[in-house]
């Protein structure tokens, strides 16, 4: 049975929005298509280094300029890019 938590003054029972696009977060403050394209993002950085010997700086601006990215992954770099977040 479902039991809603009223929230209190240590801000139990209050619902996370996604950083980037405000929509209500399942995990790590993305909702759940920005930490799809964000889990994503982390995956293939490996293998854009080892290939490429790119940082990870880099490796964003190519995902945030390259037309054949994703919307919710080219919104995850900009994001990082932005934000300066490791």
């Amino acid at each position: 049975m479902f039991q809603y938590k009223l929230p209190n003054e240590e801000g139990e029972g209050k619902k996370l929005s996604c950083k980037i696009c405000g929509k209500e977060a399942v995990a790590d403050d993305y909702c759940k298509l920005h930490k799809k394209a964000y889990e994503s993002i982390i995956r293939k950085y490996e293998n854009w280094n080892h290939a490429l010997e790119i940082s990870w700086k880099e490796y964003l601006s190519e995902i945030a300029n390259n037309l054949l990215t994703g919307e919710f992954a080219r919104q995850v770099a900009e994001y990082f890019v932005k934000s300066g977040e490791k």
